[in-house]
């Protein structure tokens, strides 16, 4: 006998699509048996019913026969021979019409019997199990939603404790359901073979016995035949008597699980999180706007295919596309007070989805193996061995800065050549796109602070003269005072790390990708929001509060500067400093402000040409007359830069994105 396929009890808790979609199969097959039994039922009742219809025939015409006698012929003579010869055929019609009825209660004992049965007992009782899956489901659904709306505030830990139990009640209820319908759909894939050919079986035994005793008609070949019939029913029920016992011990073995694996987020405090991902398949919810503000949250089942994010709904075939990866940024992000959230952005920075999902562990997971096939690992030779490397180098980015890394080589860095056309900067097309290992060397650091632990080492080596930590140094005023530009904005500083070339935009670009990059995978939200004044003289970042300087670049160090081609937002700029013994570094920094970039990048490139046109008066004067001024004699941007920066807020030092 050929194999019978069978439902995996062992995936029943995880209810996948796969298994959903290979329990619909199961579920016409078993829909496509009811019909049939049915129908067959209705053809064995009609040789039933003709049975008994032939012995009732036969009866009457037993009696028909034996009526002849007392009929009054008007020519009766010479009927003692037909009277005498119809009362034999009347006893052998009478023997006949035992066999008939022998035949009649075989039928039904062995034919009709057992097919009924089959009907009323195991088919029902999957239809019985049919319904009580679907409500546990159900039942879990509406648990599941219930839980995934719960707010993120403390005092609520009560209900989450509360509705945390009703999904593991649920999950447990739904679980149990499935395991008994799952069983019994196994069972029935045996007992349609059974009860298919045990009633046939039945049926051909009464008509050879009916025959034997009527006639010698049917061989002993035929006898070896049923009897051979009868062993392949004893197996096939050996067989259903194992798969039930082993099915039993699963059962058990499954039922007997840990009470975590029906909690949601039981490990919240410590879960093992695997970073190294390059797959990843589960449920999450996703975000849909049904209006301009109100959004819906529809749960779903989503895995990775390559270089794609897939989505499958429940009872479809196959999954579809949501999402190509490659490229993609994933960060975690607050939505509708929702815990777990984390959203796509795609590689020209549009956002894209918004998932949300059950547990930390689910949550840090997805986005580690989203980052991961947004680097294209998979496409790799090792693609595991690449996903521990790009983990290990994510680790480093995080680790305490102590000092500025040293370069082996040193880089002799190149003024670009920019063009002032309708207040924007464009790169000079000798600048060429560079591959990102020649940009920022793999695995270096990345500091998320503004502050440098060892600033104060670093004045003192470079021969500068220490900043007060108390207030602005003593010449800062009178520097303003000089500057014929003087230019404030809010930014949040991102992070900065150290690059290899200064000599195209792509440098910054590359740094604010790894730098946000970094940011989602170890989930830094917090960033330090400060004032950024432009001058002609330098760039300068100063607390917000206590308007202390926390760090000043001299203008003419900054040799790159650009913002982000979609997010407007983002501006980076690339420091050339001179170290100890000859050497020197360069750095990007990275920041978010709160007006275009462009405009910051039009201040940078303003003074920067405020310090060319001061070498000469008349380069100077012509100058003064192309851009307005100010009524105290300084420069001015764009018209309604004034209107932006006077929006200014006093905010706290850290800011929460």
């Amino acid at each position: 006998m050929p194999a019978v396929d069978k439902l995996l009890l062992e995936e029943a808790l995880q209810d996948s699509p796969q298994t959903r979609s290979l329990l619909s199969v199961f579920e016409e097959d078993a829909g496509t048996l009811t019909e049939y039994t049915n129908q067959l039922l209705q053809a064995m009742q009609r040789v039933y019913g003709a049975q008994n219809e032939m012995c009732l025939a036969t009866q009457q015409l037993s009696k028909q026969l034996l009526a002849y006698e007392k009929q009054h012929f008007a020519l009766g003579k010479g009927d003692e021979e037909v009277i005498s010869t119809l009362h034999y055929f009347s006893k052998v019609v009478d023997e006949l019409n035992i066999l008939h009825s022998e035949l009649a209660k075989q039928l039904a004992d062995t034919m009709v019997l057992p097919i009924i049965q089959f009907r009323e007992k195991d088919l029902t009782e999957v239809s019985t199990l049919k319904d009580l899956f679907g409500l546990a489901s159900n039942e879990h659904d509406v648990s599941m939603a219930k839980y995934s709306r719960l707010p993120k505030r403390k005092e609520n830990e009560k209900l989450k404790a509360e509705v945390a139990k009703e999904v593991a009640n649920a999950r447990r209820k739904q679980h149990l359901s499935s395991l008994q319908y799952y069983c019994a759909l196994n069972a029935l894939q045996y007992r349609k073979r059974v009860a298919m050919m045990e009633p046939m079986l039945g049926y051909t035994r009464g008509q050879i016995n009916f025959f034997k005793k009527g006639a010698e008609m049917f061989s002993k070949r035929m006898d070896s035949f049923l009897s051979s019939v009868s062993d392949m029913v004893q197996s096939i029920q050996g067989e259903l008597d194992a798969e039930a016992e082993k099915m039993r011990v699963s059962q058990q073995d499954l039922i007997a699980v840990n009470e975590s694996v029906y909690t949601p987020d039981s490990d919240v405090t410590s879960p093992a999180i695997n970073r190294n991902l390059i797959q990843k398949a589960g449920y999450l919810n996703l975000r849909n706007k049904t209006g301009l503000v109100t959004t819906t949250w529809e749960r779903l089942y989503f895995f990775t295919q390559g270089g794609n994010l897939m989505c499958q709904p429940r009872g479809a075939v196959a999954g579809g596309l949501i999402q190509d990866l490659d490229n993609c940024s994933v960060m975690a992000v607050d939505c509708e007070d929702r815990r777990y959230c984390f959203q796509i952005t795609t590689p020209t920075g549009k956002a894209g989805i918004t998932l949300q999902a059950e547990s930390k562990k689910e949550y840090e997971e997805w986005i580690c193996a989203i980052n991961n096939i947004s680097r294209q690992i998979y496409l790799t030779d090792n693609p595991e061995a690449a996903a521990i490397k790009l983990n290990q180098t994510a680790l480093q980015a995080v680790t305490p800065i102590t000092s500025f890394g040293k370069k082996h080589e040193v880089h002799h860095p190149s003024q670009n050549v920019r063009n002032m056309e309708n207040d924007k900067i464009i790169p000079s097309e000798s600048a060429g796109i560079q591959d990102s290992t020649q940009l920022i060397a793999p695995g270096t650091p990345i500091q998320f602070d503004i502050v440098l632990p060892a600033t104060e080492f670093l004045d003192q080596n470079r021969g500068g003269r220490r900043a007060n930590p108390f207030g602005e140094s003593e010449d800062s005023s009178k520097d303003e005072e000089d500057s014929l530009l003087q230019q404030m904005f809010v930014v949040r500083f991102l992070g900065s790390m150290a690059v290899q070339s200064d000599e195209t935009s792509e440098v910054i670009y590359e740094a604010m990708r790894q730098v946000l990059a970094a940011r989602a995978i170890h989930n830094i939200f917090r960033m330090t929001e400060s004032h950024l004044m432009v001058t002609s003289k330098n760039l300068r970042l100063i607390d917000p509060q206590t308007q202390v300087t926390r760090t000043s670049f001299e203008l003419a160090t900054v040799t790159q500067f650009a913002a982000h081609q979609d997010n407007r937002r983002l501006i980076g700029f690339v420091v050339h400093l001179s170290e100890t013994l000859g050497e020197e570094s360069m750095s990007a920094y990275i920041f978010e402000s709160n007006t275009e970039g462009e405009k910051i990048c039009y201040a940078i490139s303003l003074g920067k040409e405020i310090i060319e046109a001061q070498k000469d008066p008349e380069a100077l004067a012509q100058l003064m007359k192309s851009v307005p001024l100010t009524n105290d004699g300084k420069f001015m941007l764009l018209n309604d830069q004034s209107e932006e920066d006077g929006t200014i807020h006093e905010e706290g030092e850290e800011s929460e994105a």
